[in-house]
């Protein structure tokens, strides 16, 4: 932004150093008051580690920290919450044992006494009401009973709340990673209401078209430094990539058109309490979107087919080994006391043994086999999981489903956070594995995902209501399936 402008948040020379890996290396960043600053660059390239820094959840090696005018010495997550700076991980921070009413109480120190519980719900559920209207959440609700997308409307909804303390920056890491597209427009549209009322606002989203349609200035950052500064409107798709680097714009790779039939069927699957109606088919080297909003039955679905590799289900019949690449990384995928190495390993336990023991030798040769094919970012893969940025321990979950034995693999939606160059590189590895005859079931809320698949089936209130071949597949026929209340038979007019 301009010197002349009101800066609600200054950072000078920030440098955050874990042993020899430098994170941040003397970054420069100006947030004005009542703007939308748009932070983007591929995974591991320090955003995260900056915005701790921010929110008083880190600390700067070297650098000054300065807010609203005043540079701050002793800055720290209370300091941060008194000064009106909130942030939303991407990695959430809500308690699941706690309400979402007791959830919110946490950041409010003022809701206490008699009646806090009912004022905390009330302030929580005006709040989600406000920004996702029918959401369909009662503060009343444990967190943990809540679907990802809908605890993710809890903490962003939750950052936005105001009693005591001022609200003047919002810093939102990767919020719409885990919320279909209307919930995410419904939120991208409530940030640009919060910036026409004063409330500056930090995105950081690997959606590019989020961040060219909602922010007002855009920096990329690349190897802990900042690269490029500019307005967002001098930006496009394309210099943004550039300007990332290493992520060049390619063609989507797309289903090679052929007629359903010609390979046997792997994955045959009803949804559960669907007792007519369309079912899931997936053929030998496949690649099946399932669609819809979030929460609809995908993972349930997809959860199904996962335990019916073992045990016989009604409705499920799988004809391969299966293995699952989980969207919620840190409650179904990664193991947080493991290395790197362990966590790839853990799924071809069989192929690494040697007699009865496991052999260290084979595991650390699969993990840097597959650190090289999917580029994981690491200087040891002895490390701790939890030293991997989030996209990479996402790249660690493909990691240990394609190094495994699977012939079928379960994705659930499982690009959260992980920046455009690993997509565009995961999405070519997934065709590749497909034409050596792997099948893959892939739930995505994105819609440029679903482009990747030979055939989509969109779901509504845990049906299949539309089946749609990649010929078929528009974002209108998918919006439309999702929303409209007739029948799956009338559904699948709808589409043809």
């Amino acid at each position: 932004m301009s010197e002349g402008s009101s800066a609600i948040v200054r950072l000078d020379g920030v440098e955050r150093h874990f042993g020899a890996v430098r994170a941040l290396d003397g970054v420069d960043l100006t947030v004005d008051a009542g703007a939308c600053v748009g932070l983007v660059g591929h995974n591991g390239a320090g955003k995260s580690t900056l915005m701790h820094i921010l929110a008083g959840s880190g600390r700067a090696d070297r650098g000054r920290i300065t807010i609203a005018g005043h540079e701050e010495t002793a800055y720290s997550v209370a300091r941060a919450q008194k000064l009106g700076i909130r942030c939303v991980f991407q990695e959430l921070s809500l308690c699941p044992n706690l309400t979402v009413a007791e959830n919110a109480r946490i950041t409010h120190a003022s809701l206490r006494g008699i009646g806090w519980r009912r004022r905390s719900a009330a302030l929580i559920r005006a709040k989600l009401d406000e920004i996702f209207p029918g959401h369909g959440i009662d503060p009343s609700d444990v967190v943990g009973d809540l679907a990802i997308g809908q605890r993710q409307m809890v903490e962003v909804a939750r950052a936005f709340t105001v009693t005591d303390d001022p609200l003047h920056l919002v810093i939102l890491d990767e919020p719409t990673s885990s919320l279909d597209a209307h919930t995410a427009g419904q939120l991208l549209a409530f940030v640009r209401r919060a910036v026409g009322q004063g409330i500056s606002s930090i995105l950081i989203s690997h959606m590019l078209g989020e961040i060219l349609s909602t922010c007002d200035q855009v920096v990329v950052m690349r190897d802990g430094k900042v690269v490029a500064t500019d307005m967002a409107a001098a930006f496009d798709r394309d210099r943004l990539v550039a300007t990332m680097g290493g992520a060049k714009h390619r063609d989507k790779a797309g289903a090679a058109a052929r007629a359903r039939g010609e390979t046997p069927v792997m994955v045959q699957a009803r949804p559960r309490g669907q007792a007519a109606g369309a079912e899931l088919v997936a053929h030998q080297g496949e690649v099946i979107g399932l669609a819809g909003l979030a929460g609809h039955g995908q993972t349930r679905l997809l959860l199904d087919i996962y335990r019916a590799s073992t045990a016989r289900r009604a409705g499920v019949a799988v004809s391969a080994p299966v293995s699952l690449v989980a969207g919620d990384r840190q409650t179904d995928g990664i193991f947080p006391l493991w290395s790197i190495a362990e966590n790839i390993g853990i799924r071809s336990l069989a192929s690494l043994r040697r007699g009865l023991l496991l052999s260290p030798e084979r595991e650390a040769a699969l993990a840097r086999a597959w650190q090289q094919k999917i580029g994981i970012r690491t200087p040891d893969l002895d490390n701790n999981i939890l030293s991997l940025s989030g996209g990479n321990q996402q790249k660690v979950l493909f990691a240990r489903a394609l190094g495994s034995d699977a012939g079928i693999v379960l994705m659930d939606d499982p690009m959260r956070g992980v920046d455009i160059g690993t997509k565009l590189e995961v999405y070519d590895l997934i065709r590749e594995e497909a034409r050596k005859g792997r099948t893959f079931l892939w739930y995505t809320t994105e819609m440029d995902e679903l482009e990747n698949c030979d055939h989509v089936y969109v779901f509504r209130n845990g049906r299949i209501v539309a089946d749609l071949a990649q010929s078929e597949l528009t974002e209108e026929k998918v919006i439309q399936s999702s929303f409209e209340e007739d029948g799956p038979e009338a559904a699948r007019e709808h589409t043809r």
